[in-house]
């Protein structure tokens, strides 16, 4: 059994590595090989900057077929964290709009720089530290997490799905419902960084290697 954090030259690979060998027991490689990303048992999509640059390092790296097919046939589980979310999506404004992968129907939109708290004091973007996750839908890889649990973010775009039945955990920024947790058959995806998110990123983590879809 082997999980592969696919390596495309954008993510906090290590990071992500090392939270998911602290808690399994099951192989955990990072590599840019389609054999060996074929071959595992389950994949996590990471991703880090700038969404052009993600998605072009995706394609460059001759990787962007291998992950549309195992999204269409959804072979095996796969979790995508942070930009790895985003490019599931269909269209991004960062960069001037950018295409995406379009796995699920909806968008990701910039943050408005003039957004205020309750209290009319200026929040700041990007989005960066702790924040509530409201649990939309039950899910395998919420067990164990309380509902408004923390967990850690820096972003300053945000996933607006089109399907709430496929929307899984929102964080409430100023008076913006941002969709940090969306799911869909074998694939589930988080704004996040479960790696950065203690306990509870964890769990998450914990809940996605066992997780039989």
């Amino acid at each position: 059994m082997t999980i592969a954090v696919i390596d495309y030259g954008m993510g906090n690979l290590h990071s992500v590595a090392k939270a998911l060998e602290h808690v399994t027991h099951e192989n955990v490689i990072i590599t840019r090989d389609p054999r060996r990303i074929l071959g595992a048992t389950r994949l996590v999509l990471p991703g880090q900057g700038a969404i052009r640059d993600c998605v072009g390092e995706l394609e460059r790296t001759e990787l962007r077929g291998l992950v549309d097919d195992v999204l269409t046939r959804q072979a095996k589980p796969l979790l995508g964290i942070c930009v790895g979310q985003q490019m599931l999506l269909e269209r991004s404004e960062e960069n001037g709009g950018v295409d995406c992968l379009g796995f699920f129907k909806g968008s990701v939109d910039k943050f408005p720089t003039d957004m205020r708290d309750e209290h009319d004091q200026r929040l700041k973007v990007p989005h960066m530290g702790w924040n509530l996750v409201e649990q939309n839908h039950d899910h395998p890889l919420w067990a164990g997490i309380d509902n408004n649990e923390h967990f850690y973010f820096v972003h300053s775009y945000y996933v607006n799905a089109a399907d709430d039945a496929q929307v899984f955990g929102t964080t409430h920024y100023g008076n913006i419902g941002a969709h940090v947790a969306i799911g869909r058959d074998a694939t589930f995806a988080v704004q996040f960084h479960p790696e950065k998110s203690s306990r509870a990123g964890l769990r998450l983590l914990e809940n996605f290697v066992t997780w039989t879809p």
